[in-house]
Formats: C-alpha cells, sequence, structure tokens
C-alpha cells in the first residue's frame, strides 16, 4: 500500500470515529476524547511508519493527535447541528490528511532538503496555529480560575511549539537548545493568558491574542535556528507585533 492511500484511508478512518466522538456521554467525553487522541496517534503511526525513526514518535506523530483532540473539544462548543458536523468533519479529515503528507515529507528530508519542504513548513506553521486557537479558545470558554488556565494553556502549548522548532531543524536528537527555547515561549504564553484571565476579554479575543503571540514568537525563533533572522525579517515581525498590540488597545476594556 502507498503512502499516500494509508493517509486517505487514515483520513477517512478518523473522520468516522471524529463524528462518533460527538455523541459521547456528557459524564465520559473526556476520557472519550482522550482514547480518540490515542487512536490518532497509533494511526499515524503506522500511515508514517515508512519512513519513521524512532524518535520521530516524540518530534512528529504527537501533531495529528493534538490536533484531533483540540478540534474534539472545540465542537462540543458548538451549535450541535448537522451541517457544523459535517463542516468540522471535513475540516479535520483535511486537515489530518495535510498534516500527515507535512508530517511524512519531515521524515523523508532528515539530512537533506527536498523542493516541498517549504511547502510542509507552511502547512505544519498553519495547523500549529490553528490548534493553539482551537485549544486557547476552549480553555477560556471553560472560564477556569487562572492557576488551571496557567497549567493548562502551557501542558497544551508546549508540544505545539517543541513540535515546530523540531520542523526546522529535522536532527537526530533532542537537544537542550530545543528544550529551553520551547521552555521558554511556553512560559511567555503562559504567562499571557494569566494576564488575559483577569480581564473580561471575549474569549475569541483571547485565543486569537495568544495564536498571535505564538506566530510571532515562532516565525523569530525559526527564522533564527534557520540562520535568515535579517534585519527585513525583523521589520516585519515588528510590523505584526505593533499590529497587535494596537489591537490589544482599542480592545482593552474600561480604556
Amino acid at each position: 500500500m502507498r503512502r499516500r492511500e494509508k493517509f486517505v484511508i487514515t483520513a477517512l478512518l478518523l473522520s468516522g470515529l471524529f463524528l462518533g466522538i460527538q455523541y459521547t456521554n456528557l459524564n465520559l467525553r473526556g476520557i472519550g476524547v482522550g482514547l480518540f487522541g490515542l487512536i490518532v496517534y497509533l494511526v499515524a503511526t503506522w500511515a508514517l511508519s515508512d519512513d519513521l525513526d524512532p524518535h520521530e514518535r516524540l518530534t512528529i506523530v504527537p501533531f495529528p493527535a493534538l490536533f484531533a483532540v483540540g478540534l474534539a473539544w472545540f465542537y462540543f462548543l458548538l451549535p450541535t447541528t448537522i451541517l457544523s458536523r459535517l463542516l468540522v468533519a471535513g475540516l479535520f479529515s483535511v486537515g489530518i490528511y495535510a498534516i500527515l503528507l507535512s508530517a511524512n515529507i519531515f521524515s523523508v528530508a532528515k539530512g537533506r532538503t527536498i523542493q516541498l519542504l517549504y511547502a510542509a513548513h507552511a502547512v505544519w506553521l498553519f495547523f500549529t496555529l490553528l490548534t493553539s486557537l482551537l485549544f486557547a479558545n476552549t480553555i477560556f470558554s471553560l472560564k477556569l480560575p487562572f492557576y488551571l488556565i496557567a497549567f493548562l494553556i502551557f501542558v497544551s502549548h508546549s508540544p505545539l511549539v517543541f513540535m515546530s522548532l523540531y520542523s526546522v531543524k529535522l536532527q537526530e536528537n533532542i537537544d537542550s537548545e530545543m528544550i529551553f527555547i520551547t521552555l521558554l515561549v511556553s512560559l511567555v504564553v503562559t504567562e499571557l493568558a494569566v494576564c488575559l484571565a483577569f480581564f473580561p476579554f471575549s474569549v475569541w479575543f483571547s485565543a486569537l491574542f495568544i495564536m498571535s503571540v505564538i506566530y510571532i514568537s515562532l516565525g523569530v525563533v525559526q527564522s533564527l535556528l534557520k540562520e535568515r533572522l535579517f534585519t527585513r525579517t525583523w521589520r516585519e515581525y515588528s510590523l505584526v507585533a505593533g499590529f497587535v498590540i494596537l489591537l490589544f488597545i482599542l480592545a482593552f476594556p474600561g480604556k
């Protein structure tokens, strides 16, 4: 069986499970989503098994599961209509297929550069930001105490940051520099989430603000790792940061 056939089968199979998880009993949703994430991880491991190295089970394979869990939790916040279920299931199937294709490119591209690598980076970053938005939106929607928000944001975003950094370096080991940068970016995002928890911002605004900081942080760090952090790059991300700060000031309550 060719890899693309595996990816199509995986996307269709997991989409059916995704639709089924929405009918889980309210009291069992946590367990159901957790089991669903584990199944996604195992099926993704099978789909990517041709070129998968042992360390990539921690650096590449978990991402489809994180995307699946984030979208599954977010779906519980949407109106339970047939249209919404079909739209989200469609997003899920397309997302899983695109993520598996990108993961396969990363697995094949170890130690060499191939033409599709830049496209895979763009797709990986897009779904990293989307998964961040889904997790942050769900966490802020629960109206939890600030310390629980901090814990959940850190736990959900640390692996996202880590796997995004790995997609740039594609090295055969996990070094201390990658762990340090992951912890640094994750702590910045967590502290921001704690600050947002004390202000009456809308859930969507808080989630979008978290996603924007992830985008800026990863953009700067990835450019640094690629040794492409030029003046023009600094200027571009500084403009984005300035725009985000302006939106924050304009939306600040009681200004």
